[in-house]
């Protein structure tokens, strides 16, 4: 802005070292925050599945309990034993096949002997064992009204004659049944259900009832009796909807949080960076003329140039000029620190808009250090507009210069005004590097500097465009861009009267 950069300062190395360091930050920060978030998810997971075995096990033993109330009900209104009937049934046919099991010598027939016996004493198991039923009508009196199915699983038989004959023992029954009890020998591995199929899945699901053994002269049982609920699954799902709901919430407040937390501290980072920028950029405008006064201060300690009143009256109006430049950037800066503070003042007259505009843009042709070509056109009808002529001055100059200053070659202007719905709009094209879609929408932001093509070889704080917005925002108006890298911009303000 007020010449070339003082020697000294060396913002680019710094830039290059800032970079990777703050990229480096916001990654680490990015990693772990998804770091803590895989760690909540999986232990939201344990707790989830921990909480869905309790309710299973709570479920099984409430109906575990329910269905052992219900039989021994059933017994105590009987007064006898409910499988009275089956033992007399089974004790007969046993006698029966003892014999037949001592005259078999074939290991073939022997084997197909032992499974129809198997299948006959399933088949009495399921036919005389009332449960089922008796369960269904006392679950619906305990208002648990739920279909189930069952199932009888033979644990281990035997035949008892002149020799035991063992029948059937699962691995359960061989791992549980102290060595010095009868049947020791193995029987084929035979499954044994009732509506139920015979798998892992079936058998860990279900509900054990009751659990008994049955003996009589001729054999030897030992049998248990499951329920499984159709809808089991789903009966615990709503169970454990509650936790379920609330652990789902939990995980996607806190992702909410982080995300949010995130967004602000990246936010707060670019506001810092900003800043820094800011004075970095302070620094070397006001570097550049306090360097030019020094330089010319000691130049008028030259007897050389003491002696020549040219030179002296030179050196005197580039010391004037560069102060004046020193205290315009200190006003602007404490301006908006002070519209931080209060409420913009303005101190608003009739002005004739035409005539304002043109005493500015003359004013800049004829300005130093001006090689701009300048073009204006204006549509008014005349009017007056309500507005403070030195902000309004300085909201358009600060438009113009940036648009010679963001130039990289010969700077064409072309300023046109008219009015529209009771409004004055003044636009201010160039043919400058332009501006990307991206930096568009924060270009009226405190501090902004695009952070894209070349620009950064133009110094400057980044307030003159928010020096414009705030202005025509004290006006009651506003001011936007249109632009494309390269080809230009046109900025426009808009302002009621």
């Amino acid at each position: 802005m007020f010449g070339q950069q003082a020697p000294g300062f060396d913002k680019k190395s710094i830039l290059l070292i800032s970079k990777p360091v703050k990229m480096k930050k916001r990654n680490t920060i990015l990693l772990l925050g998804v770091a803590a978030i895989a760690i909540l998810i999986i232990a939201q997971i344990i707790i989830i599945r921990g909480i869905w075995k309790q309710n299973l096990e709570m479920l099984d033993l409430r109906y575990r309990l329910l269905s052992q109330e219900a039989v021994s009900t059933l017994r105590r209104q009987r007064a006898v034993d409910v499988y009275d009937t089956v033992r007399f049934i089974l004790d007969n046919y046993s006698e029966k096949v003892a014999k037949e099991l001592s005259g078999i010598k074939d290991e073939k027939l022997l084997q197909q002997k032992k499974d129809e016996i198997l299948e006959y004493f399933t088949m009495v198991l399921n036919k005389e064992q009332d449960l089922s039923g008796y369960l269904s009508a006392y679950f619906e009196r305990m208002g648990v009204d739920k279909e189930f199915s069952h199932r009888i699983e033979i644990v281990n038989l035997e035949i008892i004659g002149v020799d035991t004959f063992p029948i059937y023992q699962n691995e359960f029954f061989v791992r549980q049944r102290p060595p010095d009890q009868r049947g020791q020998g193995q029987g084929p591995q035979v499954s044994v259900s009732h509506t139920l199929p015979e798998t892992l899945d079936a058998r860990t699901s279900n509900i054990l009832v009751e659990r008994r053994g049955l003996e009589d002269n001729y054999y030897f049982l030992f049998f248990e009796y499951y329920i499984d609920f159709t809808d089991k699954r789903m009966m615990v799902l709503r169970a454990s909807s509650a936790s379920l709901a609330m652990s789902i919430f939990s995980l996607l407040v806190v992702v909410i949080l982080f995300l949010i937390t995130y967004r602000n501290l990246m936010e707060e980072r670019k506001l810092s960076n900003l800043k820094t920028d800011f004075i970095n950029n302070m620094t070397h405008e006001l570097k550049t003329p306090l360097a030019t006064i020094t330089v010319a201060g000691k130049t008028l300690e030259m007897q050389k140039i003491r002696s020549d009143e040219t030179k002296v009256l030179e050196t005197a109006k580039m010391i004037g000029k560069q102060s004046v430049n020193l205290n315009q950037l200190i006003n602007m800066v404490l301006e908006i620190s002070m519209w931080e503070r209060t409420e913009f003042q303005l101190d608003k007259k009739k002005v004739h808009i035409e005539e304002l505009m043109n005493d500015i843009v003359n004013s800049f042709k004829v300005g130093p250090g001006n090689s701009a070509s300048l073009s204006q056109k204006y549509n008014f009808n005349g009017i007056e507009a309500d507005i403070d002529p030195i902000y309004f001055t300085t909201m358009i100059n600060n438009l113009l210069s940036n648009a010679v200053k963001y130039s990289d070659k010969d700077p064409v202007i072309n300023v046109e005004g008219f009015t529209n719905d009771n409004k004055i709009c003044i636009s201010v094209a160039d043919n400058g590097i332009g501006i990307s879609r991206t930096d568009q929408k924060h270009i009226f932001d405190k501090f902004y500097r695009a952070s894209s093509g070349n620009i950064h070889k133009y110094k400057g704080l980044g307030l003159g465009l928010y020096y414009v917005r705030k202005i025509a925002e004290a006006h009651g108006g506003d001011v936007s861009v249109n632009s494309k890298p390269g080809k230009g911009s046109i900025f426009t303000v808009t302002l009621p009267y």
